[in-house]
């Protein structure tokens, strides 16, 4: 199948002989339709598109198997010369009779739900993201001064800039994109609740909270984004399925070269990475002890990178090994796991300890700062006398 928005092209190879099939609506109604004309033992071919999954659950209980392929890697439709709908349909056709075709793995209905969940909230963030922006704007080219709050969309901000010389159709612009930013605001806590319930009733969420700069929406946005951790044999793999690992060109009897990252993968939970790699960075422990180290050797731009890098390989380690990660703070964790509690709607306790109540208390923080101060300079010393190979024995 060739799919396109509104049908797909269909091509079949059978005993050994193959033939064009015509096209299907790509609507519920006609792919059910069609659906009852398989066999048990068919196997359908498909690219990965943006229906392709509503699709495959349409088609999978029919036949004996459904192959979501991968377009990156189905060289012979990108490269091809004539490159039309039935000849991309004959290509996949071909493919999946030689077992040739490159599979994605299709997830199940709950990871499919996050994903949404997470693509909903990251939309909304970049429209909040451009609205500002084009605030911003506005005070720029009317010659406005720097506001002289660190927060211009709270409170005392929107005072200050109700109080500013400018056009009336301005005025009006700003007053326009405020009033968006408000629904954009209100839509935006909605779904960060949807997300604080779904991270409150997985494990593994919980888990990965555990590591400094993750919280709940990068947490979640990795466990959607991998689904089942179990698929990955090692954690390079998973590195190299968000794309944070670096190219690597070597011909002949050269040495290997690499490059800067593949950036392949889901974008939206790489970014995410380093995000959280920029908070990891300025907490105490390992992962900033290791920041430092690189950024003394390689710079800024890259020990960022590389701790995103690590601490993908951290929450492959944690999850496959079902353990917390060793290194956290217990209060901070606590109260990480109460605000994940409030924003998923439950009740707050007035005057009463509970859950992330000792992180308040300032002693108790800097005690367990000191514990993981401790243990980021023994990392620093255990890597510091780290040697590339074993020495060579004594003569």
């Amino acid at each position: 199948m060739d799919v396109h928005r509104d049908f797909a092209q269909l091509a079949v190879v059978e005993d050994g002989f193959l033939r064009d099939a015509g096209q299907v609506s790509c609507r519920p109604e006609s792919l059910r339709d069609w659906a009852q004309t398989l066999r048990p033992d068919d196997e359908v071919a498909l690219e990965a598109t943006g229906n392709s999954e509503a699709i495959v659950a349409l088609i999978r209980p029919r036949v004996a198997r459904v192959v979501v392929s991968n377009p990156m890697k189905t060289r012979a439709i990108a490269e091809a010369k004539v490159k039309t709908d039935k000849v991309d349909a004959r290509i996949l056709a071909q493919l999946l009779a030689a077992d040739f075709l490159p599979p994605v793995w299709l997830p199940d209905e709950v990871t499919r739900r996050r994903r949404r969940i997470i693509a909903r909230r990251t939309h909304l963030v970049r429209q909040r993201t451009r609205i500002k922006n084009q605030v911003q704007a506005i005070l720029h080219r009317n010659l406005m001064p720097r506001p002289p709050v660190s927060e211009l969309f709270g409170t005392r901000g929107r005072a200050w800039l109700a109080r500013q010389e400018l056009p009336t159709d301005e005025h009006r612009s700003v007053a326009a994109l405020l009033r968006q930013l408000d629904f954009h605001g209100e839509e935006l806590a909605l779904v960060e609740r949807e997300v604080a319930q779904e991270g409150l009733d997985d494990t593994d969420v919980r888990r990965l909270m555990t590591v400094p700069g993750i919280d709940a929406v990068v947490a979640l946005s990795v466990v959607a984004a991998v689904g089942d951790f179990a698929r990955f044999r090692s954690a390079d793999k998973l590195v190299a399925y968000f794309g944070l690992n670096p190219r690597v060109r070597q011909s002949g009897g050269q040495p290997a070269s690499l490059g800067r990252i593949t950036k392949t993968g889901r974008a939206q939970v790489r970014g995410m990475l380093v995000e959280a790699a920029w908070v990891a960075s300025r907490a105490p422990g390992p992962l900033r002890a290791f920041y430092q180290r690189i950024k003394a050797r390689r710079g800024l731009q890259v020990a960022i990178v590389a701790t995103a890098r690590k601490m993908t390989t951290l929450c492959w380690h944690l999850v496959t090994k079902q353990q917390d990660y060793a290194f956290a703070r217990p209060s901070l964790v606590a109260f990480k796991q109460r605000k994940l509690q409030l924003q998923a709607g439950a009740e707050r306790h007035i005057a009463r300890r509970g859950l992330g109540y000792d992180y308040n208390d300032k002693a108790l923080r800097r005690h367990e700062r000191e514990i993981v101060e401790a243990q980021e300079h023994a990392y620093a010393v255990m890597v510091a006398h780290w040697q590339p190979r074993r020495p060579a024995a004594e003569q």
